[in-house]
């Protein structure tokens, strides 16, 4: 009861200077709102109920306080058009019951992208949500530590069994980190869109030296946590951030040297390079990451059908064969076995895969309403103005590092499928709501 009673002070102190700070969010929006939509990102990672039981009573509210908003938004039309299109499509759909169950991993996230928006209408509201995510990423990568390290070993569980974490130790698959996720590359793509967070959090301007030092223990534990999660994905995702959340008035500096450092790299992968520059190379070169970019440990006996080629050209098959509306929800998992004798839950590409479930009129439509979106901030500036020394530097690092985090998450997205993982798409949508955001000029009256 001592020991209870000692942690009140700490939580008066955060109630009152982090949770109730409303960061000059609409006035409709109310105190218990915003705590819940903080605290359900900040337990995200950990557990995607916890994370649900604080999210749906926060988004609900902003719903029902501006319904008819939704209609008049342009950015929100393209998701009513891929609704009707996506409901046409169960008609005909080749899987039955799962055209239908399959809809989960879209229909509800059109409704968070629009939900969300009233929570993330300022710079200091992102920079808010964006220190809930990092902070709520500490047990995925101390699981991680503890599951490669001293063999963690799950399932632990909590109020019932209502939270499971299956910890497998020594990872899944072995010897690569997962830590709370059921896959090393799904932990490998939360770091990844973790990461610019953490670096803008580290170079803010303004900040304590003891925030500072836990912001760089944090950043160098989630790039820690990528590079053991063998991701190349994950790995791709650092290199990138970099540069984009430094921004351009680094990149003549900075671009020369991640390139000076690519090249022994890419000498070490490619088997194409005179063997006494590969040889050279291979010394450099960590073994861990060119036999994992070459993927020299399947030598040659690996066939096309189980490559991510081999996935991409069925899947063009099947979209081929059906590009109005589809085959329906799941259906690349049920038709490649059929073509290939080899099983695949998806085809390692979110356009075409969209495609084979839905259609070429909502893959096209979905995907170029999320690029159309990044390409506007970036005619905004959201990449412009360096590092100044202004009032704002914090909000505006903040925001390069959003537009950072939804282009890894897109550019992830063109060989793999983490958006299946609900805490990767919960996330993912979330920090396209906050780039809509970006992109208004008033929000206090654009919303009203």
């Amino acid at each position: 009861m001592n020991r209870l009673v000692s942690y009140i002070p700490f939580v008066k102190f955060l109630t009152k200077s982090f949770l109730n700070n409303i960061c000059g969010l609409p006035h409709f929006i109310k105190k218990e709102g915003w705590w819940a939509f903080q605290l359900g990102l900040f337990f995200l990672p950990s557990s995607a109920f916890l994370a649900g039981c604080c999210l749906l009573p926060a988004l609900s509210f902003t719903t029902s306080k501006r319904f008819n908003i939704y209609w008049n938004d342009g950015w929100n039309k393209p998701f009513f058009l891929i609704t009707i299109l996506m409901l046409l499509g169960i008609f005909n759909a080749y899987t039955g019951w799962l055209a239908v169950v399959g809809l989960g991993n879209w229909l509800p996230f059109f409704w968070l992208f629009m939900s969300a928006q009233p929570y993330l209408m300022t710079g200091e509201a992102r920079r808010r949500i964006a220190i809930c995510i990092v902070a709520g990423t500490f047990p995925v990568f101390l699981t991680g530590f503890g599951q490669l390290w001293f063999e963690w070993e799950g399932p632990w569980s909590l109020f019932g069994g209502l939270i499971q974490w299956f910890l497998a130790p020594g990872g899944e698959p072995a010897g690569r980190l997962s830590g709370l996720f059921d896959y090393a590359n799904i932990a490998g793509a939360w770091f990844a869109l973790v990461f610019p967070f953490a670096l803008a959090i580290f170079l803010q301007l303004r900040i304590t030296p003891i925030k500072r030092i836990f912001a760089f223990l944090f950043l160098i534990a989630i790039a820690c946590g990528a590079v053991l999660t063998n991701s190349r994905n994950a790995w791709g995702g650092l290199f990138l951030s970099v540069p984009f959340v430094l921004g351009p008035m680094s990149w003549y500096w900075l671009l020369p040297l991640l390139g000076a450092l690519l090249i022994p790299v890419i000498l070490a992968s490619l088997s194409v390079f005179p063997i006494h520059w590969q040889s050279w190379a291979r010394q450099i070169v960590p073994e861990g990451i060119w036999s994992r970019l070459s993927d020299i440990q399947y030598g040659d006996t690996r066939s096309l059908a189980s490559t991510r080629l081999g996935q991409w050209k069925i899947a063009i098959q099947f979209i081929s064969e059906r590009p109005l509306f589809g085959w329906g929800a799941a259906a690349f998992s049920v038709l490649y076995p059929l073509r290939t004798g080899l099983w695949h839950g998806h085809a390692h590409n979110l356009p075409l895969d969209l495609a084979v479930s839905h259609g070429l009129a909502v893959a096209f439509v979905l995907v170029g309403t999320v690029i159309g979106l990044l390409i506007t901030a970036l005619k905004r500036g959201v990449l412009l103005g360096g590092v100044p020394s202004s009032l704002d530097l914090n909000e505006r690092i903040i925001d390069r590092a959003w537009w950072t985090s939804i282009f890894v998450l897109l550019v992830m997205h063109g060989s793999d499928m983490p958006f299946f993982d609900s805490r990767i798409n919960i996330v993912g949508w979330i920090l396209l709501s906050g780039l809509r955001c970006m992109l208004k000029n008033n929000p206090t009256k654009t919303i009203n």
